[in-house]
């Protein structure tokens, strides 16, 4: 630890030095310096994140580096709200047993074979990821893996690889699948039109290439399964073994949160009919539904906000965001995007490729709403340079979903995921035979999407 802390303020201090020696003043040096010290500290101390990102803020309010209005206006509360009231959402499908509907749906696949179920498993995963957010999905998926692995007596930890993977890639497809598309979505002006009609076909094309890849690298496992199967016969005993939720419950929970995806979905539509701010309904709906839950589970609403909100990471975000912001207002990003501009010799395709590999590599080792925070405001920066913002844009979401699959620490997902393998089966899964199949998925999956955002003029 002691390490760790005097790396970090070695580094702190490095960053601080350098920046004002090729160019940047003293307030700008020092927001770059003290936004640095929080993702080092986010990334040598994950459990003390919020800790630097606290004095981070507070130090940049004390020196003046920025005021208290635009410390609230950059925190991108609308951001908050958002996941706030999914949260709650989600807190109200867990309740009402739909992700164990989801898992028996699995279960029951009938004359089951080893590609079937990886179909299976690599599908919802995306879809799921797609819906709600990644952890909840990735939970619930396990269960259902760890199921039909302890009834045919296999390792789940192939299986499990590829759920997450898929998970990290379904999740790029939807403004709700990972928090980073709903941070882009507010500061861009991007749609749940545009990403459906323009994130999600090519989410759909990276998902069918791995499961390609998956049945290739995971051949002999693959072969197993089959003779297990033979051996055994079809899973009608754990089928048979599955409890179904209460149905009234599970209707009214899904009916609602359907209505909510059919109302983010015409938000758009509706902003331009009502003549209200772009994003209003987009922000406003997921609060709406989750009101109206908790006044029908009136008796769990202060259930639902306590421990299904994630109220540590959510003041994390916040006051990251603050941070982020506080690069923007010093100018400090401006230098950046001149910078980058200059790299990639104002060309279009360089420029969408750098930001799409450094937000890809970054988000393999990076929390990647750290990495998002930290891009937006530099592509903001582009504005007056007469450079279209748009691919950038899906460039950065495409890069901070992708580049999670790299690592074993480069997601959530990962994280949990492989959590819950080594606690509940005392399966240890090391960095480096995750990194086999991850760098493969990873280089890839956002090989695909370069081509797309290059290619294809959809994107401009």
């Amino acid at each position: 630890m002691l390490k760790k802390l005097s790396a970090l303020i070695f580094i702190t201090v490095l960053v601080n030095l350098f920046s004002r020696g090729v160019g940047f003043s003293p307030t700008q040096a020092l927001a770059l310096s003290i936004f640095s010290a929080s993702i080092l500290g986010t990334l040598f101390f994950w459990d003390f994140r919020l800790t630097f990102v606290f004095l981070g803020t507070s130090i940049l309010l004390i020196t003046r580096t920025i005021d208290l209005e635009h410390v609230i206006k950059f925190s991108s509360l609308e951001v908050i709200l958002f996941l706030v009231g999914m949260m709650v959402l989600v807190g109200q499908l867990k309740n009402a047993g739909v992700f164990a509907w989801i898992v028996s749906l699995i279960l029951r696949i009938k004359n089951l074979t080893a590609n079937k179920f990886l179909l299976f498993i690599c599908i919802i995963s995306a879809l799921l990821a797609c819906a709600v957010d990644e952890v909840t999905s990735i939970i619930f998926i396990v269960a259902a893996i760890f199921e039909i692995c302890d009834y045919f007596e296999v390792d789940p930890t192939p299986f499990l690889i590829m759920s997450v993977l898929s998970t990290n890639i379904g999740s790029s497809g939807t403004v709700m699948g990972n928090p980073i598309g709903i941070l882009i979505a507010s500061k861009s002006g991007l749609t749940f039109e545009d990403f459906i009609l323009k994130a999600f076909p090519v989410m759909l094309v990276c998902l069918i290439t791995v499961i390609v890849i998956f049945r290739f690298w995971y051949r002999r496992q693959l072969a197993e399964f089959n003779k297990r199967i033979g051996e055994l016969g079809d899973n009608e005993m754990l089928v048979k073994l599955i409890s179904v939720p209460p149905e009234k419950e599970l209707k009214v929970s899904l009916l609602i949160f359907a209505i909510t995806l059919v109302f983010i979905s015409l938000h758009h539509r509706l902003e331009l009919l009502l003549n209200l701010e772009g994003n209003t309904i987009l922000l406003t709906i997921p609060l709406i539904s989750s009101g109206l839950v908790m006044a029908w589970k009136w008796k769990k609403a202060r259930e639902f906000i306590e421990k299904d909100v994630e109220w540590w990471t959510l003041l994390f975000f916040m006051l990251l965001f603050a941070q982020a912001g506080t690069l923007k207002y010093t100018g400090a990003t401006d230098v950046i995007a001149r910078s980058l501009a200059n790299l990639a010799n104002n060309s279009y395709a360089a420029l969408t490729g750098i930001v799409l590999w450094v937000s890809t590599i970054g988000s393999s080792v990076l929390d990647n709403v750290v990495l998002v925070a930290a891009f937006i405001p530099v592509i903001q920066s582009f504005t007056g340079l007469s450079v279209n913002l748009k691919p950038l844009w899906w460039a950065l979401l495409f890069g901070g979903c992708l580049g999670g699959n790299i690592t074993i620490v480069g997601s959530t997902a990962n994280i949990v995921a492989l959590g819950i393998l080594e606690k509940e089966k005392r399966i240890h899964v090391n960095f480096f035979s995750w990194l086999g199949i991850g760098l493969i998925v990873g280089i890839i999956t956002t090989s695909i999407v370069w081509l797309a955002l290059v290619l294809l003029p959809f994107y401009n």
